[in-house]
């Protein structure tokens, strides 16, 4: 652009008349996905749009985050107050505010390549407008579409007195992207590249830290210190956390975890505490559903179920709140470092992050990692890694501390044995996870932002070709990443192994395949590592309950070759390097059991099982009842709460989410039981126990025959959930419960 790069304006009308005087009034404007977008920016250049029919504006980005809003009217009553509490300060799109309302203007176009999960399946517009692209080609596809602005939410803070800007949660695309348009430049394209400045962001390290004139303009002000959006946490159900404890005994100490955001992040992490914290009462677990004895030969070789001695290290494109209790539960510790050397060295056991070894030089000598005549690059390495201790200098051969000098010549002895008085105590520069994104609870945020620098630069953020890949420095990547566990989320497998992850059979896009294929590939191309992929065994309730282990699906996501692991409540299959008959066993063995004989009669009919198989006794009482039975007497004691790490919501708003959604269920899966029990509340009277969710509601006093009848649903719907019980007096809440009692 015509002004010096990394010019600050406070203005975003200003800017926004600047980028289409530039570029033109043909716009594709690019921005990163989820916490990382730039809403003052964008909603001006949306206004803009609007105003002038002229500008076409096509927008391409992924997981535009809205507030919650609500369907119908006892929804809305629901999530009014919640929204307006929790993202109070937060600003939203405007454009996804049209969209919604179905008042877009018909100049600009909106094109994603992930969003929401089920956010966009009554939408023509959405689904017609899907990218179907792999979160490591977005940028590609972005600049293939005519990109030529590109705008991302940053944080800043003074460094050596130096403003220095960070790509805090996105670093993901982002540095790709930047970097795409800048060669763009080059060749004669006009493009525009904005950065929004936000105190609030947490300042992140690692590839994300960045200097002013990465971008043309930066939007910095008060205005732009906005609130950031905080998505409250989904609630954990006991068929979640049988999930979570079965992939639990497959993740090796000393090893490497990806997991994503959700309630199965948080079981599999919920589940891993128990197994670090107190491992008597996991075992006892393990013991009781059979787990340990059924998978005895897979945990062995791939898994394990003691303690975290050495602890995890993250490599994920989502750095989500699941990381950050581990970190706080000290099994996310596990430090990498940049080096390929120092990582053969530590995975060999020859050197311990927090210890040097005196011999460290000759091993490096020996490695030829350094010259036997340490030169200035060698002692820069030395120094760097913290191998030879701070406030030392290099000059013509010598090596000086505090005007002591010793010679960097290690061909000598005794060279040798003076340098080991120049060794420090600990290597530095390591970190404990390298992630791409992140968006998570307030409380995560915040988390991020009281840590002191020196602790934050543990968390390393990048872009997805170095995250979610090993290509361009596969040696190095593979020594960090070893003994890696790629952990995936599903929504249906067939029973020959493939995955449907992000699309329905008749093409309607759920999600997005994100970086799932990424993580896979990777988790076969790496000898010690393994793809786990989560699939809860059954969807709906009543009349609507399906099976998703199914014989086969019109869609996949995961093809069968690259089958590995799949984990449903009831079990682990391991259905890598097998016949697909026995594949096939393996996951009717975890489907639910109100399905398994429909499954082996379709296996049987198409002749891919033996016609005398029979399922295994063993595997026949795959039931929530099974479940439940084994896992809620453990409640009383603080355990397999429904938010296990906090809430934004608060005790009444738990009770409501859980009754409401319940409601949800019975009217699809079994209107009757609905019908019928709503008939018996009109002739009740209204218990005073639910006062207050009444009141919650805004339904104490209803004024109108419709408030009445929601009165009348939310009764019901509390009665169904078990809610009306009277707690007695000394009876805790329970979050308060969860807060007082240590909550795994």
């Amino acid at each position: 652009m015509n002004q010096k790069p990394g010019t600050i304006n406070d203005d975003a009308k200003k800017c926004v008349d600047q980028v289409i005087h530039y570029v033109g009034k043909d716009i594709t404007f690019c921005m990163s996905l989820a916490l990382g977008k730039p809403i003052i920016f964008m909603n001006e250049l949306y206004r803009r749009a609007k105003e002038d029919p002229e500008i076409k504006l096509k927008i391409i980005t992924a997981l535009t985050l809205e507030k919650p809003k609500g369907h119908s009217d006892l929804e809305k009553r629901f999530l009014g107050p919640l929204s307006d509490r929790v993202f109070n300060g937060v600003p939203e799109f405007d454009f996804m505010l049209d969209f919604r309302t179905g008042k877009l203007s018909k100049n600009v176009e909106v094109l994603e390549f992930f969003c929401k999960a089920g956010g966009y399946l009554s939408s023509p517009e959405a689904q017609q407008n899907h990218l179907a692209t792999n979160y490591t080609h977005a940028t590609r596809d972005a600049i293939a579409l005519g990109a030529n602005v590109f705008g991302q939410l940053v944080g800043y803070q003074e460094i050596d007195g130096k403003t220095m800007y960070s790509m805090s949660c996105n670093t993901d695309v982002c540095l790709e992207a930047v970097k795409a348009l800048k060669e763009l430049r080059e060749k004669g394209k006009k493009v525009a590249i904005i950065g929004e400045a936000n105190k609030k962001m947490p300042f992140m390290y690692g590839d994300a830290v960045v200097e002013a004139d990465t971008y043309d303009i930066i939007l910095q002000g008060p205005q732009y210190d906005y609130e950031l959006f905080c998505p409250p946490k989904d609630p954990v159900a006991l068929p979640d956390y049988m999930i979570g404890i079965n992939v639990s005994t497959l993740i090796k100490d000393g090893g490497t975890i990806q997991v994503g955001i959700g309630a199965l992040g948080d079981a599999i992490v919920a589940g891993l505490i128990m197994r670090n914290e107190h491992n008597d009462l996991y075992q006892e677990i393990l013991e009781k559903a059979g787990i340990f004895k059924r998978y005895k030969k897979l945990i062995t070789e791939w898994g394990d179920t003691g303690t975290f001695e050495k602890g995890l290290y993250g490599s994920s494109e989502m750095f989500v709140d699941a990381f950050m209790q581990m970190y706080k539960s000290k099994i996310l510790k596990r430090k990498v470092f940049n080096s390929a050397p120092l990582m053969k060295l530590i995975n060999e056991g020859k050197l311990e992050p927090d210890k040097i070894p005196a011999d460290i030089i000759d091993q490096l000598i020996e490695m030829k990692t350094i010259h036997s005549k340490l030169n200035e690059e060698d002692f820069v390495f030395l120094t760097d890694y913290g191998i030879l201790k701070r406030g030392l200098s290099y000059e013509s051969g010598a090596i000086i501390d505090e005007g002591t000098k010793y010679s960097a010549d290690m061909n000598n002895e005794r060279n040798l044995m003076e340098i080991r008085k120049l060794l420090g105590k600990e290597l530095l520069g390591g970190q404990v996870i390298l992630g791409a994104f992140f968006v998570g609870p307030k409380a995560f945020y915040r988390a991020l932002n009281d840590m002191s620098e020196d602790e934050r630069k543990l968390f390393g953020m990048s872009g997805v070709e170095k995250v979610n890949q090993l290509y361009g420095d596969e040696e190095l990547r593979s020594l960090q990443r070893k003994d890696a566990r790629f952990v995936n989320t599903g929504m249906v497998a067939s029973v020959l192994g493939s995955i449907a992850s992000d699309q329905l059979e008749d093409g309607r896009v759920i999600s997005g395949i994100g970086g799932q294929y990424n993580f896979v590939a990777m988790g076969h191309a790496l000898a010690d590592a393994r793809v786990i992929m989560m699939v809860k065994s059954t969807k709906g309730s009543g009349k609507s309950l399906k099976s998703n282990i199914v014989f086969s699906y019109g869609h996949c996501s995961i093809p069968k070759h690259l089958r590995d692991i799949i984990v449903t409540e009831y079990g682990i299959a391991d259905v890598r390097s097998k016949p697909e008959k026995q594949v096939i066993a393996e996951l009717i063995n975890v489907a639910d059991s109100r399905f398994q004989n429909q499954l082996l009669d379709r296996a049987k009919k198409a002749g891919k099982i033996p016609k005398d198989y029979e399922i295994p006794q063993e595997y026949r009482n795959n039931t929530p009842e099974k479940i439940t039975a084994l896992l809620k007497p453990y409640q009383t004691h603080g355990i397999f709460q429904p938010f296990p790490f906090g809430t934004d919501l608060t005790d009444t708003e738990i009770a409501l989410g859980g009754a409401l959604k319940g409601l949800k269920k019975l009217s699809s899966g079994n209107r009757l039981k609905m019908a019928t029990g709503l008939l018996q509340e009109f002739f009740r009277p209204i218990p005073e126990s639910t006062h207050h969710y009444m009141e919650r509601l805004n339904l104490l006093k209803p004024s109108s025959m419709q408030e009445r009848i929601l009165r009348k649903l939310v009764v019901f719907a509390l009665r169904n959930n078990n809610l009306l019980k009277k707690p007695s007096l000394n009876q805790e809440p329970v979050l308060d419960q969860v807060r007082n009692k240590h909550s795994l």
